[in-house]
């Protein structure tokens, strides 16, 4: 049992760590090459990360949606791709309408290798190549250069405020276990303990009113035989 715990408790913490790195946003610095608008297809397979339909995206009979996208490079040299949709009113709750503009700010801020010029696109998701997943950008500020790296402070935030929330809930937990369940747990036992109690001493006197019978039995028996035969 207590390994089972561990195991559940392990995969519990995954879930709940790779829910947060996809929910949660994440700055990076780089480089704006290229902004396009491209039909992706959206299957059952990679529908969860793009925007649902209430948002305002329309998709053809084959399956495709017209979306945006932002070619970016970081100081490293490795190319990244952002999408750029609007995410309505479904989590995660960054209530994003403004595609439109933030592809013509991205569109303005191209540069090229010889005059670049760097920002920080803040965005959420995971870019998974084989489900064509993206991350979608949310929002991008201009940077002085390649070095500089600003706080993520929603983020930071969002966790500070769950490790509160999640100490909380264990002193809640550790209180309701303390006043509530141990307290009903001993009284268990001691029922538990009282009727072992009675069941052994039934069990004694079960025991002792056998030998006794068995004692008076034997004892009538002897006097037949005592007897002599007529």
């Amino acid at each position: 049992m207590h390994y089972v715990k561990v195991v559940l408790g392990v995969l519990l913490g995954v879930v709940v760590f790779m829910f947060l790195d996809y929910s949660l946003p994440s700055k990076n610095t780089v480089r704006i090459t290229n902004t396009y608008n491209r039909l992706t297809s959206i299957t059952s397979s990679n529908a969860i990360f793009y925007a649902a339909d209430d948002t305002g995206t329309v998709e053809n009979a084959a399956g495709q949606r017209d979306v945006r996208f932002v070619e970016t490079v970081r100081p490293n040299g490795k190319v990244f791709v952002y999408r750029n949709e609007d995410t309505g009113w479904i989590w995660p709750p960054y209530f994003k309408y403004d595609s439109a503009n933030l592809h013509a700010e991205a569109t303005n801020l191209r540069s090229t290798g010889n005059d670049p010029q760097w920002v920080s696109i803040t965005a959420y998701g995971w870019r998974i190549p084989w489900l064509t997943a993206y991350p979608n950008a949310i929002a991008i500020d201009t940077l002085a250069g390649p070095n500089e790296r600003p706080r993520n402070w929603a983020a930071s935030i969002v966790c500070v405020v769950l490790l509160i929330f999640i100490a909380l809930l264990w002193r809640m937990w550790a209180q309701f276990h303390e006043r509530t369940i141990e307290p009903a747990v001993r009284r268990v036992d001691e029922r538990w303990d009282r009727v072992e109690a009675r069941a052994d001493a039934a069990r004694d006197r079960v025991s002792d009113g056998t030998a006794e019978a068995r004692g008076r039995f034997r004892n009538w028996l002897g006097t037949w035989r005592g007897k002599p035969r007529k």
